[in-house]
């Protein structure tokens, strides 16, 4: 079968005076306000409105909303274009990435693709690269923007930018709680309004950038991209409750890839979600690291040549096909 691997050109577009490294980092006051809104509610509310089958919603959506709609949706599907599925199916993943509560799908593209962007250069803002330390970094991501000097232009492919419903999406993302906020109070009251919406919330924001702070900073790494700002770690602990997307130097060393867990014992939901509907015909064309052409700047790190040689299957084609090896 013939793989796609042009789905769209890049949409982080270099203007004459533009830099990754020159910016200020400034207050942002509706994501900081409506992150900490959500936290408040979560430790007050939390605790005076907890029980257990409000735990239990809180951990069935959470992981409904990180696999399908963060993983699935946002990031293997509307960012990198790692497989294909019916427009309705990508509506629903998507919709389902919205209620993460970090973006509408316009916008977590825009975050994402100038974070690669900035990353790839030899030098980018520390914000960019998570280069501060813990708590100092931990400020900027969830309560700061940053803004460029001279900043790159976004252009996303017209199929999205166009769309009514991804238009929708983007100018009501934070409002696309409510309707699940009315049917949780309905069916469970105060206690699953709370934990299915503020904890969750809280927790997904908080999680998303904690492991992109270790991501970047700290862990296994099995691929180096030379002349690259930042490189991408493996943080093994937050595999399965990232649903696969703490493989990170995977990702890096191999981006439009929908399998992210490449070895054995990465356990990758992700995949599995993607495998099964691939099963019943609700996905096609799914794209793997053999379905791309050799990156030069890819290096393969010879400490780790035994993992290297275990990339598990599905591969056709042998891992030399498509790295560099120092």
């Amino acid at each position: 079968m013939q793989i796609d691997t042009n789905s769209h050109t890049p949409r982080i577009i270099d203007l004459a005076q533009t830099s990754a490294e020159n910016g200020n980092v400034v207050w942002a006051p509706v994501k900081s306000i409506w992150y900490w809104f959500h936290t408040i509610t979560a430790i007050v509310g939390g605790v005076l409105a907890f029980s257990w089958s409000a735990l239990l919603v809180f951990l069935v959506f959470t992981a409904a909303t990180l696999c399908l709609g963060h993983s699935l949706g946002m990031h293997r599907r509307l960012i990198h274009n790692s497989y294909a599925c019916p427009l309705w199916l990508e509506y629903f993943f998507v919709h389902l990435g919205v209620l993460v509560g970090m973006a509408g799908p316009l916008g977590m593209m825009h975050q994402h693709d100038l974070r690669d962007w900035a990353q790839r250069k030899r030098h980018c803002h520390a914000y960019l690269r998570h280069g501060k330390r813990f708590w100092y970094d931990a400020w900027w991501q969830l309560n700061c923007d940053l803004k460029f000097d001279h900043a790159p232009q976004f252009k996303p492919e017209a199929r999205v930018a166009k769309s009514k419903v991804y238009q929708f999406m983007e100018k009501t993302w934070m409002w696309q709680q409510l309707p699940w906020a009315v049917l949780l109070f309905y069916l469970g009251g105060i206690e699953w309004l709370v934990w299915g919406i503020s904890v969750r919330i809280t927790v997904s924001i908080t999680g998303h950038w904690l492991v992109g702070h270790f991501a970047h900073n700290k862990g296994e790494r099995d691929w180096h991209i030379e002349k690259a700002a930042v490189q991408g770690y493996n943080v093994r602990f937050a595999g399965l409750i990232t649903m696969g997307e703490s493989w990170h130097n995977n990702h890096h060393a191999f981006p439009g890839s929908a399998l992210l867990g490449l070895y054995p014992g990465q356990m990758d939901v992700g995949w599995w979600v993607l495998e099964y509907l691939r099963n019943v015909g609700l996905v096609w064309d799914i794209k793997l690291p053999e379905h791309f052409p050799r990156r030069d700047a890819l290096v393969s790190l010879p400490t780790r040549k035994h993992q290297r040689d275990k990339m598990r299957k599905p591969r056709s084609c042998p891992v030399s096909n498509f790295i560099s090896r120092r």
